[in-house]
């Protein structure tokens, strides 16, 4: 696969680099290891057959002192026991003198041994002699036999126990012979360690140093651009490996910076001086908005105005009028007041108190509603005009066209630590399509209706939602078109003060 310039190359990256220094000297240091190792095993395995020798003698002498003691026993009690024993060392004794030397040779050692086999023939015929005696109960020939086998026994242990010395001293002497030459392996071998160590550790130095020195000038030159020189030279690309990649990277975001900052300036200027037009538009349009709230009534001298209406049908003792015009003062009072806090539960019943009243005096008192609140929750808190746009929802979409059958009801009960709010009514009715197009925020209230407040069950959702920062508080349920509308809500409860 053909590679783009300036990508890492596989040959040349630090890793492949890193991992051929540190295999080379791994060999190396395996193969010195692995020379020792085998020049301690030999050694060992000489120290081994050194005495390995010594052992087969020991070996050969307590197996022939054990024969002698079964032949003894089986002699003294002639039990089955006994006799099994003399087979089995019989037998292991004539496997250990296979092993001695059998031939005459010019040494000692080997003639000794061949003695001793000679020898250990003629004790085991005269042991089955003696054993076949006393099997046939002959006295007399079985202890002939005995006095013959016992006198050999002795001549077989004193050759063993020459032997035996023999080996011993030639054995002791090669042993200090081989413990020399270990000692000067060893010595060998820290002096080896010593050297492949050193060796290794310069090839190491070297290399990193070799990796360090590029990094070294990219730090420096990155510092310098963090301090705002962007003056800097161009870093040259040493090698063609990680470090070389991350350098000419930073080139072309040096490049890049520098390109960028100058395209700002031009940014700005061009930006300074749409500024000044956008600031002679806004003189303009300030002078305009000025004029325009010059021209709107205020919220605060229309609910006066209505209490001075108040007042007066007062004293002229027009009660009705008067209690109207006291009930809308409060109604705009609190609109104006508290859309933006929020507020006590017995405000927000009252809120809808009011406005009931002022649409039965519109409407000559044909709105059935009825409310079911439980006693000593007034002063929950919850969002300010949470109910009233409820109540108006079910007004003027459930029962608007059925004023004489339609009916709304109001519950407000307190559930564990919730709150439970439901305005139901058994108007129009909604389709599932109609309920997820308000729960989704799409049925806005258009405010064309000069009874309404404005405020849409989208923008009651919301503000639950910021309020509380949770979703699905709000939920609509009907089972059709003309079979009635219930909004529930569910609250976590919020207290002022002491509950009425």
């Amino acid at each position: 696969m053909r590679e783009r310039k300036g990508s890492l190359s596989v040959q040349n990256s630090i890793q492949t680099r890193l991992s051929f220094v540190m295999a080379l000297v791994m060999v190396f240091v395996v193969c010195i290891n692995f020379f020792i190792f085998e020049q301690i095993h030999t050694g060992v395995d000489r120290i081994d057959a050194v005495f390995s020798s010594n052992a087969a003698i020991n070996d050969l002498s307590d197996t022939l002192n054990k024969l002698e003691g079964t032949v003894y026993e089986y002699l003294n009690i002639k039990g089955t026991k006994a006799l099994e024993n003399y087979y089995r060392y019989e037998q292991d004794y004539r496997e250990l003198l296979d092993k001695l030397n059998d031939r005459n040779v010019d040494n000692e050692v080997k003639m000794l041994e061949k003695n001793i086999r000679r020898m250990s023939e003629s004790y085991l015929n005269q042991t089955s002699e003696t054993v076949q005696a006393k099997r046939g109960r002959n006295i007399e020939k079985y202890k002939a036999s005995y006095e013959k086998e016992l006198q050999l026994y002795k001549y077989i242990n004193s050759y063993i126990y020459k032997l035996n010395n023999l080996r011993f001293r030639m054995n002791s002497s090669n042993y200090q012979l081989l413990l020399s030459s270990m000692d000067v392996l060893y010595r060998l071998a820290l002096v080896v360690i010593f050297i492949v160590a050193a060796v290794g550790v310069a090839i190491i130095i070297l290399f990193v140093q070799s990796m360090i020195r590029p990094l070294t000038q990219l730090s420096s030159t990155a510092h310098e651009v963090a301090l705002g020189n962007l003056n800097v030279p161009i870093l040259p690309v040493v090698c063609e490996d990680e470090v070389g990649v991350v350098t000419r990277s930073f080139n072309q975001m040096l490049d890049s910076i520098r390109i960028h900052i100058k395209q700002q300036r031009e940014s700005i200027e061009k930006q300074a001086q749409m500024k000044e037009r956008e600031l002679l538009m806004e003189t303009h349009l300030k002078e305009a908005q000025l004029k325009y709230l010059q021209a709107q009534i205020n919220p605060h001298f229309l609910f006066n105005c209505l209490n001075a209406g108040a007042q007066l049908a007062m004293l002229e003792d027009a009660e009705r009028t008067g209690v109207f015009l006291e009930k809308m003062a409060d109604f705009f009072r609190y609109n104006v007041r508290k859309m933006e806090d929020d507020a006590l539960l017995w405000e927000e019943v009252d809120a809808v108190d009011n406005y009931i009243y002022i649409l039965n005096v519109r409407f000559a008192g044909d709105i059935n509603y009825e409310k079911d609140v439980d006693e000593g929750i007034g002063n929950f808190r919850i969002p300010s005009m949470i109910l009233q746009p409820l109540v108006e929802n079910a007004v003027q979409h459930g029962i608007h066209d059925c004023m004489e059958t339609g009916k709304i009801r109001m519950s407000i009960h307190k559930d564990g630590d919730d709150l439970e709010i439901t305005v139901s009514d058994n108007g129009a009715g909604m389709t599932q399509e109609m309920i997820r197009s308000v729960m989704a925020g799409k049925a806005r209230n258009n405010g064309e209706d000069r009874y309404s407040t404005g405020i849409a069950v989208g923008n009651v959702i919301d503000r639950l939602e910021l309020y509380y920062k949770q979703k699905g508080l709000l939920t609509i349920e009907s089972d059709g078109l003309g079979l009635g509308t219930s909004v529930h809500i569910t609250l976590p409860v919020e207290v002022e003060g002491t509950s009425e």
